[in-house]
């Protein structure tokens, strides 16, 4: 299985200085034989307990231990970006809560605050270590980040005691990575619509009525399912974020009838529909050729309803097609999202609150709750946007 799944991915291993740290050139060693190419970052502390000669030698390239060399500058920001996954085994409790704090002093931390790729994080320490507040603590906040924590083992640690708090063994973390990338495949052969970002309603060539989305919970949804094998039709609006990943499908539009244009072609030839973007229920009805001039007293604008996207391709949907929609509601929420939900045909709806801290638009987390037609409720924790668009792509994957 490991073969299979990882030949020709780009690991990149990030070392800490724990006694664990032997554990890291078995770990090289069946990453090579499985086909990937490793690189590999160490802390300064780590190379007390490995040499970087050793490692080099196992994955046959250079080791990166520190930012700079002489008047050279290692660039953690490439080596972040090269990588399809980052593991860091051993992790220390030191450097977890470097991680979790965003604190950046080595090699291992700048590459992790550099890598947009997928992070597992395999922590070694002793078992009160491991148990003590502050490390759950950081370990809660890695995982709020989107990073997968690798178990500990149990039994017999440097200390002499017994318990948590041993790096799983190099081929439990070979077969981690192998289900990562199994996992990925699942929404292979499909093909997705996403919408995402706000819409801006022209009302001269200056000015607009648009809202305050960011775009970020619907580029994440698409970002995710990509990586999971789906094409990924990702319709747009106006937002500061480009996806990049070769299965999304880009087009860029402005108002919401360029969006309901591009989301009724789109969706007839898909499997799934994800209406993640915030569209304006109403546009100036008139629009001024030029730019319209101050004047004394009062401005009326007279508003007209947009078309319905997510209503009319409920009503269009197919047997065996998927629609998902969202509800950003400020009270009332259930109620209303469970009339949304019957109203416009969906399969389930995702529902938050703006009452909810660290939800809504322009954050980096969201707090969601689930409510498919079946009546089946899901209440999710506050996590990351990236986090949050798995439980979606599950959900999918349930239904």
């Amino acid at each position: 299985m490991a073969n299979t799944f990882l030949k020709g991915k780009r690991i990149l291993l990030g070392i800490t200085g724990s006694i664990a740290a032997y554990k890291a050139a078995f770990l090289t060693r069946l990453l090579v034989k499985s086909g990937a190419e490793v690189r590999i970052v160490m802390t300064g502390s780590a190379k007390d307990f490995i040499t970087p000669l050793t490692l080099s030698t196992l994955s046959k390239q250079a080791i990166l231990t520190d930012v700079s060399t002489g008047e050279a500058w290692n660039n953690h920001v490439e080596i972040g970006l090269w990588a399809d996954v980052m593991v860091i085994a051993p992790c220390t409790a030191n450097t977890l809560a470097k991680l979790a704090n965003g604190l950046c002093d080595n090699m291992v931390s700048a590459t992790y605050l550099s890598a947009r790729c997928p992070v597992f994080i395999a922590p070694a320490m002793d078992v009160d270590m491991w148990h003590h507040p502050s490390t759950q603590s950081n370990i809660n906040k890695l995982k709020s980040y989107g990073n997968e924590i690798i178990p500990v083992g149990v039994g017999e640690l440097a200390s002499g005691l017994e318990g948590e708090g041993r790096m799983a063994e190099p081929e439990d973390i070979v077969t981690f990575l192998s289900n990562h990338f199994i996992q990925k495949q699942d929404f292979g052969g499909k093909e997705i619509l996403v919408t995402a970002g706000p819409t801006f309603e022209a009302l001269d060539p200056v000015r607009f009525i648009g809202n305050h989305s960011s775009g970020k919970m619907g580029v994440s949804i698409a970002e995710e399912l990509a990586e999971r094998g789906a094409k990924v039709h990702l319709v747009l609006g106006p937002s500061k974020l480009t996806p990049a990943h070769p299965n999304i499908e880009l087009t860029r539009i402005m108002s919401a009838e360029e969006m309901y244009q591009a989301a009724v072609g789109i969706f007839p030839n898909c499997h799934a529909a994800i209406m993640a973007a915030a569209v304006a229920d109403y546009r100036p009805k008139d629009f001024s050729d030029v730019k319209i001039k101050k004047k004394e007293g009062d401005l009326f604008i007279e508003l007209a309803r947009t078309k319905d996207i997510a209503a009319n391709l409920g009503q269009s949907k197919k047997n065996g097609q998927i629609l998902v929609g969202f509800a950003l509601e400020t009270n009332n929420e259930l109620e209303n999202a469970k009339r949304k939900l019957k109203k416009k045909n969906f399969d389930f709806i995702v529902l938050n609150s703006l009452r909810d801290k660290g939800a809504g638009f322009k954050s980096d987390t969201n707090k969601i709750t689930i409510l498919r037609k079946d009546n089946i409720i899901r209440k999710f924790e506050l996590k990351s946007k990236k986090e949050v668009a798995k439980d979606i792509a599950n959900e999918i994957l349930d239904i």
